[in-house]
């Protein structure tokens, strides 16, 4: 038997088929998803993936996982779907992926479900949803995505994914960066789970504040508050909803999230290139909301 799904989440794009949105401004919030199914190889292209799926046995070892194994090193099977993609993206001019052990055990408890249904799924029933599951695993993403397949072969598996749109538009998605990768064999058939994500490096607040200041420092002239008393009140109007904290008036106030260091929003550029502020300050905070999204949370006080 041969059967395939895609699924992927993200923050918000303008080219997003769904959003869920929790209700602030920002780069990154929500999610979008979808699924798609496809169909079987012919007899002779089965044979033909299963002889090179042989070859590249013969070189490495074992296959795949059986659904009680407790490996965290890759298998072959697992190796072989790992550098397949890779190739198809290094011949497309992509970036190539990085294997995350977190993401790939994510993967794992998933393909053993599974294993353990006799079918293909995103999500069985009392199973956490693919964008908790990565976040239970400790997987800090700002877009999650996933393939999964059932075949003969994982060569068989890794074909019907590239010739299916969304499977495809999943593993040469430019903006992830890494992977978790699990094949499960169960008798004949191999039980094949492909996550991919687009991490957010985690870092301190400090670190965090100094990347946007530098940012800011490349657009203005402005000084940079770095008193504790300055960066300690931007902090507090950064976990604030709205208003600022201090006794200073800034006058103008953006609070913004964000899965980047290296970029703001358009209105605070504007806003800076205005020339009606003399000082900045700086504010990092952590989300106060419950999210299997990560990602960077400011705010950003101008003085006059």
């Amino acid at each position: 038997m041969t059967r395939t799904q895609s699924v992927m989440a993200q923050a918000p794009s303008p080219m997003a088929q769904k959003r869920i949105h929790s209700g602030d401004s920002g780069f990154n919030e929500g999610m979008r998803t979808w699924k798609s199914m496809a169909s079987a190889q012919p007899a002779a292209s089965r044979q033909a993936a299963a002889a090179m799926l042989l070859v590249f046995c013969l070189g490495l070892g074992a296959v795949a996982q059986s659904p009680n194994s407790l490996l965290d090193s890759a298998t072959v099977a697992e190796q072989y779907l790992f550098s397949a993609a890779n190739q198809e993206r290094a011949s497309r001019g992509l970036p190539v992926l990085r294997r995350d052990p977190q993401l790939a055990r994510a993967a794992t408890q998933h393909a053993r479900a599974m294993a353990a249904h006799g079918t293909i799924s995103h999500q069985f029933a009392g199973e956490a949803e693919l964008t908790d599951r990565g976040a239970s695993a400790g997987v800090p993403f700002s877009e999650i995505s996933e393939n999964v397949g059932e075949a003969g072969n994982v060569v068989q598996i890794h074909d019907m994914w590239m010739h299916s749109e969304h499977h495809r538009t999943n593993l040469l998605d430019p903006a992830i960066d890494s992977a978790g990768i699990s094949v499960i064999q169960r008798g004949n058939e191999f039980y094949a789970v492909e996550d991919f994500a687009k991490t957010v490096r985690t870092v301190g607040l400090d670190e965090q504040e100094s990347a946007i200041a530098s940012l800011i420092a490349q657009r203005s002239r402005l000084s940079l508050a770095s008193g504790s008393e300055s960066v300690s009140a931007a902090r507090q109007t950064c976990a604030m909803s709205t208003g600022f904290a201090g006794g200073r008036k800034p006058w103008f106030v953006m609070r913004f999230t964000s899965d980047s260091l290296t970029q703001i929003p358009d209105q605070l550029k504007t806003e800076l290139a205005s020339k009606q502020y003399r000082e900045a300050a700086v504010g990092a905070c952590a989300s106060g909301r419950q999210s299997p999204f990560t990602s960077y949370n400011f705010a950003v006080l101008l003085y006059p």
